[in-house]
């Protein structure tokens, strides 16, 4: 006869109780030992693929739910992975994230996503949480942090990798691009095609005022006729793509080129473009940042800068996985760029 849990056995009593389904209760149910059960939850690649299945529909039909920090002071691993990044309402990072994720999930991790609000202060505050969760690895988005940060991850000795940017000063591990070599190439395909009177409408972010300010520092060694700037505080909005086009033809400004800092501010000086009767591209090129997904389907379709950001996603987990397995991992991983060209640059 099969043992009965102590859930089982207070029903029996009539003891109506709510009482916590355990990993006792879980194992005795599934028929297999309470060690079994955490290694089919927290390290899967340690039991067959059967005795997982088995044990995690136990899980499901008993709404079982594992003390994972219980398991990480035994062990010493959490199976969480933080990521943190500017902000979750701009659709550019989301490529990135997910499949960050997804990749992680394959292995047995989870992961947490904080946002720091674009502001090095902000992800101070947040790391500061987030380390007491004992994280296994962390994420971050760019490469300015402040001194404290640095300092509280430094102690911390768990591996960690910048995304988006590269730099010369890296905390640990870097997957990314250079914004620099985005705004220089932006600057040389379109000079090349005979644009001259230019534009560049941007938000007060330290990643977009980088790539931003090589197209600038190229155009003026190329020799463009002109090249107007909009800056405007964040967050990146339509809203300020259209205040930033209509700054600039409020002050008789006439670019025939307007290089956006992300697709989101883009779809504002189309929208503002369409509005003062503007033909794009034949009165106006526009070009985007982050190849998001919206963009194709514009109108006209939006010419943007791919950063690669599924590929990107999966190098840092990788990287990261590679430290987790005692691997070494490289220190900086170029994922480049390109540029698509669609219907908002391509002139009649």
């Amino acid at each position: 006869m099969a043992r009965k849990s102590r859930r089982e056995l207070a029903k029996d009593r009539g003891d109506l109780t709510e009482l916590p389904v355990t990993v006792k209760d879980v194992a005795l149910k599934a028929g297999v030992s309470p060690i079994t059960v955490s290694r089919a939850i927290q390290r899967p690649e340690l039991v067959s693929d059967a005795t997982r299945e088995h044990v995690l529909a136990v899980v499901r039909a008993m709404g079982y739910v594992p003390n994972l920090m219980a398991g990480a002071l035994a062990t010493s691993k959490s199976r969480l992975v933080a990521i943190v990044l500017p902000t979750i309402a701009n659709s550019i990072y989301a490529s990135v994230v997910q499949a960050i994720m997804d990749r992680l999930a394959e292995a047995g991790y989870h992961t947490l996503v904080g946002p720091s609000g674009y502001t090095p202060e902000h992800e101070e505050a947040l790391l500061a949480t987030i380390l007491g969760r004992r994280p296994d690895g962390i994420v971050l988005t760019g490469t300015f942090h402040t001194q404290a940060s640095r300092e509280r991850l430094a102690s911390a000795g768990i591996p960690m990798v910048e995304a988006w940017d590269l730099s010369d000063d890296g905390l640990d591990m870097q997957v990314g691009f250079s914004h620099e070599q985005v705004g220089t190439a932006v600057a040389e395909h379109f000079f090349a095609k005979g644009y001259r009177r230019w534009a560049v409408i941007g938000v007060d972010d330290p990643r977009a005022l980088r790539r931003c300010n090589a197209v600038i520092q190229r155009l003026d060694t190329l020799g463009a006729d002109a090249v107007a700037v909009q800056t405007l505080p964040l967050p990146a909005t339509w809203e300020v793509g259209r205040k930033g086009l209509a700054n600039l033809l409020d002050n008789g400004e006439q670019p025939d080129f307007i290089f956006c800092s992300s697709d989101t501010v883009a779809f504002g000086v189309l929208a503002e473009a369409t509005t003062r009767g503007l033909n794009v591209p034949d009165d106006l090129a526009v070009l985007g940042f982050g190849d998001t997904l919206n963009g194709q389907f514009a109108n006209p379709a939006l010419s943007t800068v791919s950063v690669n950001a599924t590929e990107m996603g999966q190098q840092v987990a990788e990287a990261l996985l590679r430290r987790f397995a005692g691997q070494k991992a490289k220190a900086s991983v170029d994922t480049g760029f390109s540029i698509i060209e669609r219907g908002s640059t391509a002139r009649s």
